[in-house]
């Protein structure tokens, strides 16, 4: 089966990357977080679409990317069992059972284009 791109996703599939190339070290935002920012408030899983695509580019830091309570919901897309966590804990930002701990702390907003 040959995928036929879609403009209108790659898109948003790259604002999405935009975005998430901005995520500080050692913070992290929501899927959410990232789909208000750029317009689309109610895409938050087209979001986490976006992201399960980027796991293995070097250029957008995906592991920085959890859910609104600061669980790592896309780990699995990563290599190895605890590849998303490691990458945060080089960061600094302790996870505990797949949570980040001290989510509100950690947490970046991106600001709405």
């Amino acid at each position: 089966m040959v995928k036929i791109p879609n403009p209108a996703n790659d898109n948003f599939f790259e604002k999405v990357y935009a975005i998430a190339r901005q995520i500080p070290y050692g913070k992290v935002t929501s899927y959410g977080a990232i789909a208000k920012a750029i317009g689309s408030a109610q895409s938050a899983r087209m979001v986490g679409w976006a992201m399960n695509g980027a796991h293995n580019r070097e250029d957008v830091p995906a592991h920085r990317v959890v859910n609104r309570f600061g669980l790592l919901t896309g780990k699995h897309h990563f290599d190895g069992t605890n590849l998303m966590q490691q990458l945060l804990e080089n960061e600094g930002i302790e996870v505990t059972d797949n949570q980040v701990v001290d989510f509100e702390k950690h947490f970046w907003m991106p600001e709405v284009q």
